[in-house]
């Protein structure tokens, strides 16, 4: 009735499962995720993740954040880098660059740093990054 098909490797695209960093938690190092990711705790390193990033309204990044779409309410201390839509809710503090497809701020969200915006902006700085490391 049932035709089982076995896959001998993790299928990336299939990924759709959240990550929560929990309130009292610090983690120091970097953080890569295919799926949505959301910090209530403390990060000491980058976030990169290939779907949506939530920092909570207690949550801190002391890092930058690379990701397809963000929600900010707390505090980041770090470059920003989001391909589609960057959203500062609340009292959301960011020290650092903004690079973004498209940017939304609450008038009690404050960033201190420059705002680049446009899905031109996002892919060139990817570009960008690549080409350094390389």
């Amino acid at each position: 009735m049932f035709k089982s098909k076995s896959k001998s490797s993790f299928d990336e695209s299939t990924a759709t499962s959240t990550t929560i960093i929990g309130a009292g938690t610090t983690i120091s190092g970097n953080i890569q995720s295919n799926g949505d990711i959301r910090i209530d705790g403390v990060l000491k390193g980058n976030l990169t993740s290939k779907a949506k990033i939530l920092i909570g309204a207690d949550g801190v990044v002391e890092g930058d954040i690379d990701g397809k779409q963000a929600d900010v309410l707390g505090k980041v201390t770090g470059k920003v880098k989001v391909a589609e839509l960057l959203y500062l809710h609340g009292n959301a503090v960011v020290d650092g660059d903004l690079y973004a497809g498209k940017l939304q701020i609450e008038p009690t969200a404050s960033f201190n740093g420059q705002c680049h915006m446009g899905a031109n902006v996002v892919e060139f700085v990817t570009e960008r990054a690549s080409a350094v490391n390389e």
